[in-house]
């Protein structure tokens, strides 16, 4: 397998993050989003997935884009470490869980739009900031209270064991630290957050422990 990736790029994180835990080694092919405008625009990326998005994974002639599909494709075909419950309700819980982030919150602060932000529309820094913190809170404090309030949250998103969802979760908390937004009214999601990066699964999907990082 081979796994187009980006150091920062959440989207590339939640899939690293992925294949260690179900013990997958994929080659990383880097992709650097800013360098000559953009290495996802050039014309190799461009044939892979005209929507210039990371993450990529290439794996026996199939080419698949969209990390919550991903990380199915790699549930589905390596089943021993699963990533999604056994039941039809927690499965559809988890991928709640896992769009509400990746669907809903990460869209919103990624990086084509702040560029456009800050490009096209020509807010400040400090204007870009506060359109980024205010969607995390939004965002944040709609899934503080789904976790808050359910009985199948465990030590995890859902359970005992880390699923998809967490692989969602983790990145996107780190974003919310790197634009310093304030974590404190969210206690359940960071204790959900501690775990996980307690896990070497997690910690070495990190972006500074990535080669392509700088």
């Amino acid at each position: 397998m081979k796994l187009h990736t980006f150091f920062r790029s959440s989207a590339s994180y939640r899939v690293r993050i992925a294949l260690n835990l179900k013990g997958l080694r994929a080659d990383h092919a880097h992709v650097h989003l800013s360098k000559n405008g953009g290495e996802q625009f050039g014309p190799a990326f461009d044939a892979l997935n005209p929507q210039h998005l990371l993450p990529v994974l290439e794996d026996d002639g199939l080419v698949l884009p969209q990390s919550l599909a991903i990380i199915e494709y790699l549930d589905e075909t390596q089943p021993a470490v699963p990533l999604l419950p056994a039941d039809a309700p927690g499965r559809a819980r988890v991928r709640a869980l896992s769009q509400a982030i990746a669907c809903d919150l990460h869209p919103l602060n990624n990086l084509r739009v702040l560029k456009y932000l800050s490009g096209e529309l020509g807010l400040s820094d400090e204007q870009k900031n506060a359109w980024y913190r205010h969607w995390v809170a939004v965002g944040l404090g709609a899934l503080e209270r789904q976790l808050t309030h359910s009985p199948d949250t465990g030590l995890f998103c859902h359970g005992d064991t880390p699923t998809m969802a967490d692989c969602c979760l983790v990145p996107q908390l780190y974003n919310a630290r790197r634009f310093d937004c304030d974590l404190s009214p969210y206690p359940t999601i960071l204790a959900i957050g501690a775990r996980c990066e307690a896990l070497a699964e997690f910690a070495n999907a990190q972006p500074e422990a990535q080669p392509d990082a700088h």
